[in-house]
């Protein structure tokens, strides 16, 4: 598309309208991306466009993971929002198929599926459901973990910030970071740290209920090998009578190319799955799959209900989704333009000394972007600068971790070799811009 001439001063002006009008209406709690935030108004496939025209490249948004306003999603949620949409103590076949097929893609252990409107209420359910079965309270997470907003879940996400208070019987253990963990074996660490912290919960009269991960450990700043490193933690907690919680709602749905859920990487099976965003490419549905028998005490002492978790049009996005990513192959193309794209960037690393650290898997890679190799000082104030020298080049992505160093790229699945190709002469002319300032 073409962008149609525009005064810059005319759109500063209109956009700081908009920011000062939202500060009036939304309050102080939201923020914003980047120094000059970005205005959209349409979303197709990997680009998000402003008021003028003007075409932005989303390799940040795991949202809308088959792109945004993909027409298929489209046309199923609007087909089915003209015939019903009702909750789920009605009848209707719509939810069963869908829990059918998507518990098709779970191994065999994982036999039962419930609904949520959004990833935060899914986390809440699976540690409402780790307690019953357990009848413990002790949930263990990472340092900068992020698990959600409900009151409960914010207890568990220390990445909201300093102020945001651990709930009493939550327990953090450092990320497993090989990078800066040189030599040492990071599952046996991690493993380590876990059961560190279940020593320390008994010793407070604290019965472990759960081991809370999000399995590519995201907001951490992205921790994605050696395949199989998580092992040693989940035989900790399930050996101190806890459970594993997989949060795949970052990960999951075909992201890491070599397997649907990030948890198959590490070739375990937890015991409760949460997912969300991804799951509907941007409509409000979520959920949590479960072995049965860890399900079972819940659910026979407690009633469980969610107006709108797996309502018949959430049902058919849901369906509509699996479509794409099946039809398209989109969890082999996860594989292969990742692999791509993690190649550019190793090219780039050989002349930017400010990468220190390339980890991936398929479409979820973090950059890390330190000050000295040897000292692996976190370069942040840098990190930041690309971040918004990128979004001026109008290539849209993040950062991550305790130090908001590392750069989190996570296109929509559909992005494909030429995208990545514009994203890597971007970054490179981006970093070449920072460190010569």
């Amino acid at each position: 598309m073409t962008a149609i001439p525009v005064d810059t001063t005319d759109v500063r002006k209109r956009e700081r309208a908009i920011v000062a009008r939202r500060q009036a209406l939304l309050g102080p709690a939201y923020r914003l991306f980047y120094t000059d935030p970005v205005h959209v108004v349409r979303g197709e496939g990997v680009w998000l466009y402003d008021p003028d025209g003007k075409a932005y490249l989303d390799v940040y948004n795991n949202v809308a993971c088959l792109g945004h306003c993909h027409p298929h999603v489209v046309a199923a949620l609007a087909r089915q929002a003209s015939v019903l949409n009702t909750h789920t103590r009605y009848l209707h076949e719509g939810i069963l198929d869908y829990a059918e097929r998507l518990l098709g893609y779970f191994p065999v252990e994982i036999g039962n599926v419930m609904f949520t409107c959004t990833g935060s209420e899914a986390n809440d359910l699976a540690l409402r459901v780790a307690k019953a079965h357990t009848g413990g309270t002790g949930v263990i997470i990472t340092d900068f973990a992020y698990h959600g907003v409900t009151e409960t879940i914010a207890g568990m996400s220390p990445s909201l910030g300093s102020a945001m208070r651990l709930g009493d019987n939550v327990r953090k253990v450092p990320a497993p970071d090989a990078y800066r963990g040189s030599r040492q074996d990071v599952g046996a660490v991690f493993a380590q740290n876990v059961r560190v912290a279940i020593d320390d919960m008994r010793a407070n009269g604290i019965k472990p209920a759960a081991l809370l991960v999000d399995t590519v450990f995201s907001s951490d700043g992205i921790f994605t090998d050696p395949p199989g490193f998580l092992s040693g933690a989940v035989a900790a907690i399930r050996e101190a009578g806890g459970v594993f919680v997989a949060d795949e709602v970052q990960p999951g749905f075909g992201r890491t190319g070599t397997a649907m859920w990030g948890f198959q990487r590490h070739g375990i099976v937890p015991d409760l799955v949460t997912m969300g965003k991804p799951i509907g490419n941007g409509h409000p549905m979520a959920g949590m799959a479960a072995r049965p028998e860890i399900l079972e005490t819940f659910g026979r002492n407690l009633r469980y209900f969610n107006t709108f978790g797996g309502n018949p049009v959430s049902a058919a996005v849901g369906m509509a989704v699996l479509d794409v990513i099946e039809n398209e192959g989109l969890q082999d193309n996860a594989r292969v333009v990742g692999d791509y794209l993690k190649a550019g960037l190793e090219s780039l690393a050989q002349r930017h000394p400010l990468i220190g650290d390339i980890r991936s898997a398929g479409l979820f890679i973090g950059v890390e972007l330190v000050r000295d190799r040897a000292s692996k000082e976190p370069a942040s104030d840098e990190a930041a600068r690309v971040v918004n020298g990128m979004r001026e080049r109008r290539v849209l992505i993040s950062a991550a971790g305790p130090s908001a160093n590392i750069l989190k790229i996570r296109p929509p699945l559909v992005f494909s070799k030429d995208n990545a190709d514009l994203f890597l002469t971007a970054l490179d002319e981006t970093v070449t811009e920072v460190t010569a300032s």
